[in-house]
Order: C-alpha cells, then sequence, then structure tokens
C-alpha cells in the first residue's frame, strides 16, 4: 500500500475527459492553483451540494487564479447530464477506470449500515502553482468546506 500524498508532495500526472471538452490534465494547471476535488457520485444529496458550492465559488476563486476540477467514477455522460440539471460552472472529470482515484489515494474500503465496499472518499486536494500539494482535506463534510479552502488560499498567497 502506497503512503498518502500529504502536503508538500508532488502530485501524480493525471489525463481525465472532462465536460469541457476534451480532457483535463495537470499539465495544464501548470502556474495555476488547482482545488481537486473528489467526490462519490452525482446526482447524490452531499455530492450535489458539494459540488452547488463549487460552481458558487467559481468566479471567487477564478479572481484568485485558482480552477476547480472535480472528479468521481461517474461517466462522462452522466457527469454532462449532472452539469446540465444543476447548471454547474466547474468542470468535471471521468475517471470510469479509477486509476486517478487510486493515485491520489481516494478509492478505499467504506462501511455503510455494517456493509463493507470499495468507493470514494470525499477529498479535496490544494495543489500550488508549482504541482505541490498545500493541502488535503479528507472525509470532507460540505458545510463550510469552501470557505475552509478559501482561508487557505488566502493565507497561501
Amino acid at each position: 500500500m502506497t503512503q498518502p500524498l500529504k502536503p508538500g508532495d508532488r502530485v501524480p500526472a493525471f489525463q481525465l475527459p472532462s465536460t469541457k471538452g476534451g480532457s483535463a490534465s495537470l499539465s495544464e494547471y501548470a502556474g495555476k492553483y488547482l482545488i481537486l476535488f473528489f467526490y462519490p457520485k452525482n446526482d447524490t444529496e452531499v455530492c450535489t451540494r458539494e459540488a452547488v458550492a463549487f460552481s458558487d465559488a467559481q468566479a471567487m476563486f477564478a479572481r484568485k487564479d485558482v480552477r476547480i476540477l472535480g472528479v468521481s467514477r461517474d461517466s462522462l455522460a452522466d457527469h454532462k447530464a449532472f452539469v446540465a440539471k444543476y447548471k454547474l460552472k466547474i468542470r468535471l472529470g471521468s475517471d470510469t477506470e479509477g486509476t486517478v482515484c487510486n493515485a491520489y489515494g481516494v478509492w478505499q474500503e467504506k462501511q455503510l449500515y455494517g456493509n463493507r465496499f470499495m468507493g470514494i472518499v470525499r477529498s479535496t486536494f490544494l495543489i500550488d502553482s508549482a504541482g505541490l500539494i498545500r493541502r488535503v482535506w479528507r472525509n470532507v463534510r460540505v458545510p463550510g468546506h469552501v470557505d475552509r479552502i478559501d482561508e487557505e488560499v488566502s493565507a497561501a498567497r
């Protein structure tokens, strides 16, 4: 088992099909801060609240030269429907094979009502302009999460 990613680590490269056409890759965010958030499933209650919160904050982060990319294992077609349904302004990447989820250590065993299963642990990585992890939030609770990220971005600049 690999060690979990932590602040100061160089982030694993990725390339994923994305909702804004083509693919989203780490290299296109070079020189900018990136909020990379992983969430379990499109169109579920908590995941929708999280995506909407990031979407609502997208313009604020863009003014600070910070980009946002959400990743789940949903298909690109499911992502596009999710974006359209909630009029999301953020970009979503489709990791159907789970390669990026595994590289970032968010694909883990979970337990719900006594049942064990594999799934995405809701996590956010703040990546700096040099491609290093600035901060990691694991087992994210959505209320106030965007504000905590904004505080970290403000402290970093």
